[in-house]
């Protein structure tokens, strides 16, 4: 196992280590009692702080996906592995991916459709699939005759989410209070 750490991803490194090693679980690249590299080796090949190597396998360890055993090392104890790195949908899935860099789309785009498409066909964090979750909104807010909206409550225009615009009556949270704005500038702890 060898981590390749982005210092530009914006992602935090011991994340990145954690993510890398769930992926190799999942393509069956890891299984149960191989050895994770130690954090000396880690941090030999990608030049970042021990203790960030050991909070990832920490984490791992929490997750109930490796272990550690004291001088011996970190070792897999259950895999995440349902489709193998060399299945048939992983073909398919590389043949498309190239299909798509050939019709130009770059990384970005071939990720925002792919999360799209993963949107409409799994679920979300409370177990409900998204197609669900759609049909239930929309039974939630019925529209009228005409297929608009029916609002129940007026709105800001500016923000037409925010119920507690100009439109409510009740002040907007961004006017403008001068006696709060001085009080922050005279060095008033109130």
């Amino acid at each position: 196992m060898e981590y390749r750490i982005d210092r530009h991803s914006g992602v935090a490194t011991y994340v990145q280590i954690v993510q890398q090693t769930k992926q190799a679980l999942r393509l069956g690249m890891l299984r149960p009692g191989d050895k994770l590299p130690t954090a000396r080796e880690v941090v030999e090949a990608t030049a970042i702080n021990p203790n960030t190597v050991l909070k990832a396998y920490r984490e791992l360890e929490r997750d109930g996906l490796v272990e550690a055993r004291r001088g011996v090392g970190t070792f897999v104890r259950r895999a995440l592995s349902t489709a193998p790195a060399d299945s048939p949908l992983r073909t398919e899935l590389d043949e498309w991916a190239g299909r798509a860099h050939a019709a130009g789309l770059d990384r970005d785009d071939v990720s925002a459709l792919f999360t799209a498409v993963l949107d409409e066909h799994f679920t979300d964090d409370r177990g409900e699939p998204a197609a669900a979750r759609a049909a239930r909104t929309a039974r939630n807010n019925p529209a009228d005759h005409t297929g608009s909206t029916k609002l129940t409550q007026p709105t800001d225009p500016i923000n037409p989410t925010d119920p507690s615009g100009p439109a409510s009556g009740r002040p907007h949270p961004t006017t403008h209070d001068p006696t709060t704005h001085d009080k922050h500038f005279q060095g008033d702890p109130s």
